[in-house]
């Protein structure tokens, strides 16, 4: 219902930056401890899929303590679930480990890209069927990777990650996007005691990583939601690498901050003048169609939207009408929605609106603490 929130919380802690610390810990040298304030169905799975490979991760309260992974297991089956970036993640691993794996996916992922990251670890010398679910065997034995910048940082991460087993060169090529996550993989990288040095998009690896203790910071991506209705967000890095923290103006490049796309086009379609968001093309490619499942809840919305081939144009108006808005399976389309009836003259029923515990769990109890007034009507 259209309700005004008000108050402050904690920021969840960053899926990102959670995904790659405990990918970072499960092939560390020694034990780490990963203090995170929240996990969601993506982090699950990551973790899930370290266990079936080896290692040892325990919780208690806020605290993960990751034994790594002494000898990966042969043959083990991991599901990554609807995580793409724990996908992308494992194929690179499990390929350097040499120990084979079939890795299952369900939701939208399967039909995300994987091939070049796949394509790259074939000429290695690795074996990975075409289809899901994805067998493989095989060990990359070269040090020298290429993959192509445009298509998903996660590749570049993922091959990075893996390349702290032994050490290498991963040269990305231009035009490359999201570049903030390369950034966090580095950084994270390096908490973990790995030497990564970039020169001209050309990255060295060298030095396993070392068992630590890592803090996950806030996740800008996830609290733009909440500081868009005006809710203080305490626990977000002004520092941070994380490419949200940054989104300003009326024209939007959205190639580093794809995530953030839902909440800025519903700010868009509620204030004055009109707002060109570009550079999103990538944005098709993810849990739904992005570009037409944002356009589509504006639309529904009674917001003045339209689709481009990269992204979209939203001409603002006062105030949206509500109504019912399919949530395409999409997390971030729900975080939108929630945030567009709190500027409606009438109430927002959203379809599918459990999917949020794919990033963020506990959303709606929280927008219920702030003032909202949601009701989750679930199998409706």
């Amino acid at each position: 219902m259209p309700s005004a929130l008000s108050g402050e919380i904690n920021a969840p802690a960053s899926k990102s930056y959670a995904h790659r610390a405990f990918f970072c810990a499960a092939i560390a040298e020694g034990e780490s401890k990963i203090i995170c304030n929240s996990v969601s169905d993506d982090i699950n799975a990551t973790i899930d899929c370290l266990k079936a490979l080896g290692a040892e991760i325990d919780k208690s309260g806020d605290i993960y303590t990751v034994k790594p992974i002494k000898k990966p297991v042969e043959n083990a089956f991991l599901n990554c679930r609807e995580s793409a970036t724990t996908l992308r993640f494992l194929l690179p691993l499990v390929s350097f480990f040499g120990t084979g794996a079939v890795i299952n996916a369900s939701g939208r992922l399967p039909e995300r890209p994987i091939e070049p990251l796949a394509e790259e670890l074939r000429n290695a010398g690795v074996k990975i069927s075409k289809a899901f679910s994805l067998e493989i065997s095989g060990k990359a034995d070269k040090k020298e990777f290429s993959i192509a910048g445009n298509v998903s940082s996660q590749f570049v991460s993922g091959l990075l990650i893996a390349l702290s087993l032994c050490g290498g060169r991963l040269k990305v090529t231009e035009p490359i996007e999201s570049m903030p996550y390369i950034r966090m993989t580095v950084e994270m990288l390096r908490q973990f005691g790995v030497s990564v040095i970039e020169n001209n998009n050309v990255f060295t690896v060298n030095g396993r990583c070392m068992g630590t203790e890592i803090t996950v910071e806030g996740d800008w991506s996830n609290s733009l939601c909440w500081i868009a209705m005006g809710i203080k967000v305490n626990g977000l890095s002004e520092n941070s690498l994380q490419g949200d923290r940054l989104v300003y103006g009326d024209e939007i490049d959205a190639s580093d901050i794809p995530d953030s796309v839902p909440v800025i086009a519903v700010c868009a379609a509620t204030k004055e003048g009109i707002t060109v968001i570009k550079n999103a093309s990538r944005l098709r490619l993810k849990e739904s169609d992005r570009i037409a499942s944002v356009v589509a809840m504006l639309k529904a919305l009674g917001a003045d939207a339209a689709e481009t081939a990269d992204g979209m144009i939203i001409n603002g108006k006062p105030y949206l009408d509500g109504g019912y808005v399919d949530s395409f399976s999409d997390h971030r389309i729900v975080f939108a929605a929630s945030l567009a009836a709190t500027k409606c003259r009438n109430e927002v029923i959203i379809g599918n609106a459990e999917c949020v515990s794919k990033s963020y769990p506990d959303f709606f109890e929280i927008y219920n603490r702030l003032g909202g007034k949601a009701d989750v009507l679930f199998n409706r």
